[in-house]
């Protein structure tokens, strides 16, 4: 999508004192980054080191809201038992299409027809495509 940007990009009637404003500013963020004197590994050495007990703790970055703060990390019995599930492996259309569609329990008959459906799609598109 980018690649189709910038090509119509090219063909587009600018004034010339956009087309210097554009410039200008690209120019003055590159020299910026190239200066390596602000920032980079100089902030990186400022910033203060957690300690371990508050990291194993808190879960850091959870918090969305501007006041209040990020959450404590509870026991696991506090959780819902779905979340324990979230990434266990599940079976790919071709191991799906093997098996027998009337012993296949009812979540793997809801992924079948699913992704069964989006290679139909798929294949559809594929043949009805203009090149």
């Amino acid at each position: 999508m980018a690649m189709s940007w910038t090509r119509g990009l090219k063909y587009v009637v600018a004034p010339r004192h956009a087309a210097q404003l554009v410039e200008s500013r690209g120019l003055a963020i590159a020299s910026k980054a190239k200066k390596g004197g602000k920032g980079g590994a100089a902030d990186a050495a400022k910033t203060p080191a957690l300690s371990k007990e508050l990291k194993s703790t808190t879960v850091f970055g959870a918090n969305i809201l501007k006041e209040g703060s990020d959450p404590k990390i509870q026991p696991d019995s506090e959780y819902p038992e779905w979340l324990w599930h979230l990434l266990d492996k599940r079976p790919v259309l071709s191991e799906l299409r093997r098996k027998d569609p009337k012993t296949l329990p009812y979540e793997d008959l809801k992924r079948f027809v699913k992704l069964d459906n989006r290679s139909r799609i798929k294949e559809n598109n594929a043949l009805t495509a203009k090149n």
